[in-house]
């Protein structure tokens, strides 16, 4: 927070006025220096002449001064004629009760000014910061304006989204088309998917299609601001746009927002955040379906939101922007590629193959890499060689140059438990592909790793959760029959959390499991139930079970073990095609 010179000579004087208040309170009598005397000695001494002064109060004990100015205390004697006494030997008597109001009205000052000096403070820069977040909604209008446009043909995959957008935007261009049927513009359009797939690009698409202003906006520009800000910004953000008439506001990360509401003001629940989605409701349902206006929004969790965002009337058309298969990998590889100059040795759709899982973003990211390190190393043309290096370097992170603390020990059962995992994914499935095993260490913390893809699929059956929970438990088994049982170490522990969550997905929320039946349990962990150990159990002996098959399949092949396990050891990393020749061999 800045501080402007007004503000520096206010605080100045208020700090130079308490300090001065503090002295004169705690040091203005210096009433904590004196000595204790008998009663009995301070009538003698009243008697002689020899004390001056007396401050008269209600408390246990009197202070006093003797002719000197030496200062004296003395047991409280409560007489009622006490006062007269003194006054009839020459003591001064000074009643404490005004002393006590000016004690008083200090402590009040004390207290009360650097509130008052707070409340100041916070009400200036307060108001400061919502007229600047105010203006943020005000200026959107010339951020528009100079923002590149795009268009569907800058987004690659995702075919069945943009056809179901291509319509909204047909009604933006020609609403006569639609109304003339009595259809109107759906109030809002949910984007909802995993990161990086592109769902921004979509909105961004869809308003340079129509050819009409683009507001994009943040659920978190709404939350945690100023008590009424979020509702006032939600509705100067909709003013903004029916000043333009047909345009595309756009919410990114709408689940900051629109959260499920809890009801009342237990945990969880936020009245603020509660009242400002209550303004983008009531928004949504103000403005007329044919006006051209168009509410997107976009999210990776559509189960977190409230179910007064998702009925219709709100946003009425959800659509679901997912990973790329493998064709829209190819075409997402093939637009981010278009200005970047490729050797002929580049094989995209090798590429496309290899990026199971890969987000457009990721992809996006790849390319760039590969750039990049093309860029670093001053070569003509990017080439497989870049590429290669930039996928495993997002993988797995980029490999550490100085191994000189790794041992051979550690190396030799880093080179058997990749070759674990390696030779069970061969054994146990015949459409996953191991595209590459390594004992290099990675900055991500990995001792090497074995890479395994699986095909392109829209479900996976029983079948293929078993053959992963193998493939995740084949690098401990080889530790264990290589070196025993006393000698496995903790590089498995990332495998046994990952069997671990597929096996209990599987009998616990797929019902894929004969005995625990056809029960969901994530029904009943939701709905706060006391459970048994059942589960537990059963995932338990289930993975014991697949442990020990795994554990056979390497018995039976520990000759092409200890064969991938030399060559690793030899060359450090090895390809599809080597491991494919050790087992054929």
């Amino acid at each position: 927070m800045k501080i402007n010179k007004k503000m520096k000579l206010l605080i100045t004087l208020v700090i130079s006025t308490l300090l001065i208040s503090i002295v004169i309170y705690y040091y203005g009598d210096n009433d904590n220096v004196y000595n204790e005397i008998s009663y009995k000695s301070f009538l003698n001494y009243v008697e002689k002449g020899y004390i001056s002064e007396i401050k008269l109060n209600d408390k246990s004990q009197l202070i006093g001064k003797f002719s000197d100015e030496k200062k004296f205390i003395i047991d409280n004697p409560r007489r009622e004629d006490f006062k007269e006494y003194l006054l009839l030997h020459d003591v001064k008597v000074i009643e404490d009760g005004e002393r006590d109001v000016l004690s008083q009205a200090i402590g009040l000052i004390l207290f009360l000014v650097p509130i008052g000096l707070l409340a100041y403070i916070m009400n200036k820069n307060g108001s400061k910061q919502i007229e600047k977040e105010m203006a943020y909604m005000l200026e959107m209008d010339t951020e528009n304006n100079l923002s590149d446009i795009i268009t569907f043909n800058d987004v690659a995959g995702n075919e069945e989204a943009k056809e179901s957008l291509k319509e909204l935007v047909d009604f933006i261009r020609d609403p006569e088309k639609y109304i003339k049927y009595g259809a109107r513009l759906p109030k809002g359009v949910l984007l909802y998917g995993p990161p990086g797939t592109g769902k921004t690009l979509l909105a961004k698409a869809v308003a340079g299609e129509a050819k009409v202003p683009f507001y994009p906006v943040s659920g978190s520009d709404f939350v945690q601001v100023y008590a009424g800000l979020g509702a006032s910004r939600i509705r100067e953000l909709f003013k903004k746009a029916k000043e333009h008439g047909k345009s595309v506001i756009f919410i990114d990360e709408i689940d900051a927002l629109g959260k499920k509401r809890t009801g009342g003001n237990g945990h969880g629940s936020s009245e603020e955040g509660d009242r400002t989605l209550n303004a983008l409701l009531t928004e949504m349902s103000g403005f007329k379906g044919n006006e051209g206006i168009i509410v997107m929004a976009a999210t990776n969790r559509i189960d977190t939101l409230d179910d007064a965002l998702l009925r219709p009337g709100r946003f009425d058309r959800q659509i679901e922007v997912g990973l790329p298969d493998v064709k829209a990998r190819h075409d997402i590889l093939k637009l981010h590629s278009r200005n970047k100059p490729l050797s002929k040795d580049v094989d995209l759709k090798k590429v496309a193959l290899e990026t199971i899982y890969f987000s457009g973003a990721k992809l996006e990211n790849l390319m760039n890499e590969s750039a990049m390190l093309a860029a670093k190393r001053r070569d003509k043309f990017i080439t497989m060689e870049h590429i290669d290096k930039a996928y495993y370097t997002i993988l797995v992170g980029e490999e550490k140059r100085d191994k000189s603390s790794i041992s051979f020990e550690d190396k030799k059962i880093t080179a058997f438990h990749e070759a674990g995992h390696a030779l069970v994914a061969k054994k146990v499935s015949n459409v996953n592909r191991v595209t590459k095993v390594s004992i290099i260490p990675s900055t991500k913390g990995m001792g090497g790793f074995s890479l395994n893809l699986p095909p392109d699929r829209m479900y996976q059956t029983k079948k293929d959760i078993i053959t992963n929970i193998k493939i995740a438990l084949g690098g401990r088994a080889a530790e264990e029959l290589i070196f025993g049982k006393e000698n496995i170490t903790t590089g498995a522990s990332s495998d046994l959390q990952k069997a671990t969550e597929m096996t209990l997905s599987m009998i616990g929320s797929y019902g894929m499991d004969n005995k625990v039946g056809l029960v969901s349990y994530d029904v009943i962990l939701n709905s706060n139930l006391n459970t048994d150990i059942s589960l537990m159990e059963r995932t338990k002996e289930l993975l014991d079970n697949l442990y020990r098959e795994t554990m056979e399949i390497l018995e039976e092949n520990i000759y092409y073990l200890e064969k991938i396990a030399g060559r690793l050891l030899e060359k450090e990393s090895i390809g599809e095609d080597e491991l494919d020749s050790i087992i054929a061999c």
